[in-house]
């Protein structure tokens, strides 16, 4: 295992910020930390890369135990914290050869240092200094220095907070290619991120492990109900629908289109369709309704 988290309470004076926390990351697993602002994800991250201790429990990192080894398990693992520290009055080139420094890469730091800025899409800013960057490209900066001593396990925290648009897909692109060949583990508040690029999500609220499941089980399992959006060429009455075989629950969107609920695993599409052909309606559209990681999300955190 790549990480091994177990048992893990955290207390900050009377607050517990983890409670009894335990999981495993698998090496090449990229894996989406959830939970709502305060749940513990970034005490979470703090304590796997040894910025902070945990109150109890045991966390190994490729073997190596946090308490016991920590200089062992910094050299395995790259950190991105969620406010990405930057010096800003140095260039970048001048920034990565100083944290190459610090990772003791001696005659190396050169060559890996051009490598990372071409990895991490630096090169038309080389000749910038931090300061004078975007939002996304600091982040960039961020990535390559985690990057730079080649660690095994990456810890990202909040990777593309801020981004615009066109940022977030070039970071997330960046991940998922970094992550065929690391292990990840990643949080973020844009769960369409963790749908797109994490075969895994860990959900936590109120400093407990609440779901943990690969992102296809979890929207799955979720599911208590199917559901159709259909939209008619007139009005049709709430009570009719109802009579259609397979509907548990019919409610009105707006004008002449309607969510229809069925059972889970049962498609009423069919039984729609005949249901218009016997009372002379057209249907302009219709379509299943998927569940999505917010809705899975906002079962599972909701106080």
């Amino acid at each position: 295992m790549s990480i091994i988290v177990s048992n893990i309470s955290k207390q900050f004076g009377r607050q517990l910020a983890l409670d009894q926390v335990s999981f495993s990351i698998q090496p090449g697993e990229i894996v989406g930390l959830l939970g709502p602002n305060g749940a513990g994800k970034s005490t979470m991250m703090k304590i796997i890369t040894c910025f902070i201790p945990p109150s109890s429990g045991e966390v190994s990192v490729h073997g190596f135990d946090i308490r016991e080894q920590s200089l062992e398990v910094r050299r395995k693992v790259g950190y991105l914290p969620e406010n990405n520290p930057l010096y800003t009055d140095m260039y970048i080139k001048e920034y990565l050869e100083f944290v190459a420094g610090i990772h003791e890469l001696g005659k190396s730091t050169s060559k890996r240092v051009e490598e990372m800025m071409d990895i991490t899409g630096l090169m038309p800013e080389k000749g910038k200094k931090i300061g004078a960057l975007s939002k996304g490209y600091r982040q960039r900066v961020g990535l390559a220095q985690a990057m730079i001593h080649n660690p095994e396990v990456l810890i990202l925290d909040e990777p593309t907070s801020g981004l615009d648009p066109n940022q977030l897909v070039e970071i997330r692109n960046l991940i998922s290619e970094i992550g065929k060949q690391k292990t990840i583990m990643l949080s973020t508040h844009i769960l369409q991120e963790v749908e797109a690029i994490c075969s895994r999500a860990i959900i936590i609220n109120q400093g407990k492990i609440v779901a943990d499941d690969s992102t296809g089980h979890l929207l799955s399992n979720a599911a208590g109900s199917e559901q159709v959006m259909v939209e008619f060429d007139r009005d049709v009455k709430l009570s009719d629908l109802k009579t259609i075989k397979g509907v548990l629950n019919v409610k009105k969107v707006s004008g002449f289109t309607w969510l229809v609920e069925s059972g889970k695993d049962l498609d009423v599409r069919q039984e729609i369709f005949r249901f218009a052909v016997d009372n002379g309606l057209t249907v302009l559209s219709m379509q299943k309704q998927s569940n999505s990681l917010e809705d899975v999300f906002q079962k599972l955190t909701r106080k």
